[in-house]
């Protein structure tokens, strides 16, 4: 086997999408024994101020924390970098560059793996902060699929549930809403619905929603079994499950 090349996580934002995500890139590592998987660092701070805040203009700016975290995982001897967290991803590709490490970006797997399945259109959830930097939007556009997204509302609903997952708070009513607002998303010509933001996937039933569910943190831990350990993958998209 090629070495494995060691991969820093940048967490915290929040816990339970990082706790969620490492889970799924053991999941979806073949290994036999311990020494096959991805030797990992997380970092896993959650002091990082609110992305999206700062994106709408109304909160900190969360550069400091994540340049933190980054030049601390590349101190660790780390050589590749993976954020679970969608809206992060406005901040971390300098941050990324500046320290010299490879940036598997969620935003681009997912869009690679969308426009490999053939999908025209996609529905987006995300946080306000990622539909206002149009991370998804610019990065399915560049490849020919269209973005639909939530109405005002609907993106009420969208922030409300993140922040009850964040907060270990999820009721039913939020997993009905967020599972209304898919359908309708559908209905509106959405041939795939993305959780662009890792805590979604921990509050919505896919089973309630008539058209395919893509969770970016599990394309992404696919990729980075790839790229860690030289192990081809499929980029087909899929459920998005294991």
């Amino acid at each position: 086997m090629s070495r494995a090349r060691l991969v820093g996580v940048l967490g915290g934002m929040g816990p339970a999408a990082t706790v969620d995500f490492y889970g799924k890139l053991v999941e979806e590592t073949a290994a036999t024994c311990d020494q096959g998987h991805v030797p990992v660092v997380i970092w896993g701070d959650p002091r990082v101020p609110d992305r999206s805040l700062s994106l709408l203009g109304g909160g900190e700016d969360p550069t400091p924390y994540l340049r933190r975290g980054v030049e601390g995982l590349k101190q660790a001897g780390c050589e590749v970098l993976a954020v679970p967290c969608n809206t992060a991803h406005a901040f971390v590709p300098r941050l990324a560059e500046e320290a010299g490490l490879e940036l598997v970006s969620i935003i681009e797997v997912t869009a690679d793996a969308l426009a490999a399945d053939g999908v025209r259109a996609a529905g987006v959830l995300a946080t306000s902060g990622t539909l206002r930097a149009g991370l998804y939007a610019d990065a399915l556009r560049r490849r020919g699929v269209a973005v639909i997204e939530p109405d005002e509302p609907g993106q009420r609903q969208v922030t409300a549930a993140i922040g009850a997952v964040k907060g270990g708070g999820v009721q039913p009513a939020h997993r009905r809403a967020l599972a209304e607002l898919s359908r309708s998303l559908a209905d509106r010509g959405a041939e795939r619905v993305v959780t662009a933001c890792t805590e979604l996937v921990l509050a919505l039933d896919r089973s309630r929603v008539p058209v395919p569910v893509l969770d970016p943190a599990r394309l992404l831990a696919r990729r980075l079994v790839e790229v860690a350990l030289g192990a081809p993958v499929s980029t087909a998209v899929g459920t998005g499950a294991p």
